[in-house]
C-alpha cells in the first residue's frame, strides 16, 4: 500500500470471464496475491455471482477471495465486515442495481472502510451497476435506444470516488447515448462517460486509460451554446448544440482535468513550449 489513492477499474459490464479475461487479468495483476473482496451488494439475489468470479479469478491465480453482501442496511455495523475488509488489497463491486449499493452501504462503516482502502492505495473495481456507483451523481433509470425525452431520467448520489463525472454502462449495446446526453444537459459541469461491455477505464490520478474490446464515449457539455432541458415541457425531445464527443478504444488515454484525450494533451504541450 502507498500514501496515494489506489486505482479505480470501472467496467461497462459483461466482462469476459472465460477466455482472455483481459479486464479481470488487470484486476488480478493489481491485487497480486492479496485478498480481493467481491461485493455482491448490488444484487437482490446474489447467488451465483461470487462463484462465477471465484472461478474466473482462480484461473488467474487470485485465490484469496471473500464475499461481501448486505441484506439490510442495519447489518453494516456488524463487526464481521471490519474483519472481512481487514487487510484487503481490493474490492470488486458486481452488477445488479446501483441504487442498492448506495442505499445499503452509503454513509456506513462499510463505505468508510472501502474509502480508507482506496485512500491508502488499494484497488476499487466495479462492473455494470458497480461502475455507475463510482461517480458523484449516478444514472439510475432512463430510456435506452432512443433520443432523450426531457424529464425521462432518474439520478441519485453515488459513492463519488470519481469527481465531476457521470458514468453509464452497457453503453453501445443498449443504445444509451441519448440518456447520457440528457444527464450532461442537466449538469454540463460533469463529464459523461459511457463504457461498452467488456471494456473498462483504469483511473489513476487525474487520467484514465482504456482496456478491453469496446469503446468509451466522453460527452463534454462545457461548450454547449443551447439546450432546451430547462424550458421544454416533459416528453419533449432534447435539443443540445455544440456538445463535444470523444470516442476512445483500448490503449487510448484521457485527462479528466484538461478534458482532453492523452495524445491531444501532449500535442498541446508541444505547441506551447
Amino acid at each position: 500500500m502507498t500514501d496515494q489513492p489506489g486505482p479505480l477499474i470501472i467496467i461497462g459490464g459483461h466482462e469476459d470471464k472465460k477466455h482472455d479475461r483481459v479486464i479481470l487479468k488487470h484486476v488480478a495483476d493489481r491485487v497480486r496475491d492479496g485478498k480481493l473482496v467481491i461485493a455482491t451488494v448490488a444484487s437482490h439475489e446474489p447467488e451465483g455471482y461470487f462463484d462465477a468470479y471465484k472461478e474466473a479469478f482462480g484461473a488467474l491465480g487470485v485465490t484469496d477471495l471473500v464475499e461481501l453482501y448486505v441484506h439490510e442496511r442495519g447489518e453494516t455495523r456488524d463487526a464481521r465486515f471490519a474483519e472481512l475488509l481487514q487487510g484487503a488489497a481490493g474490492v470488486f463491486f458486481t452488477g445488479g442495481d446501483q441504487l442498492r449499493i448506495s442505499s445499503q452501504i452509503g454513509d456506513t462503516p462499510i463505505e468508510r472502510m472501502v474509502r480508507e482502502l482506496h485512500e491508502r492505495g488499494g484497488l476499487i473495481a466495479g462492473t455494470s451497476a458497480g461502475a455507475s456507483v463510482m461517480s458523484e451523481t449516478m444514472l439510475v433509470k432512463g430510456t435506452s435506444s432512443e433520443s432523450h425525452r426531457v424529464g425521462d431520467l432518474h439520478m441519485a448520489p453515488g459513492l463519488g470516488l470519481v469527481p465531476d463525472v457521470i458514468i453509464d454502462q452497457h453503453f453501445a449495446e443498449r443504445g444509451r447515448i441519448g440518456r447520457l446526453l440528457g444527464a450532461v444537459a442537466q449538469n454540463p459541469r460533469v463529464l459523461g462517460i459511457g463504457i461498452d461491455e467488456d471494456t473498462a477505464i483504469v483511473v489513476e490520478g487525474c487520467c484514465f486509460g482504456v482496456i478491453g474490446a469496446g469503446a468509451v464515449y466522453i460527452v463534454d457539455g462545457s461548450s454547449v451554446t443551447h439546450s432546451n432541458i430547462a424550458e421544454a415541457r416533459p416528453e419533449r425531445t432534447l435539443s443540445m448544440h455544440d456538445v463535444r464527443l470523444h470516442v476512445l478504444s483500448a490503449g487510448d488515454r484521457f485527462d479528466l482535468e484538461r478534458r482532453m484525450p492523452g495524445e491531444a494533451a501532449t500535442n498541446r504541450e508541444e505547441r506551447t513550449d
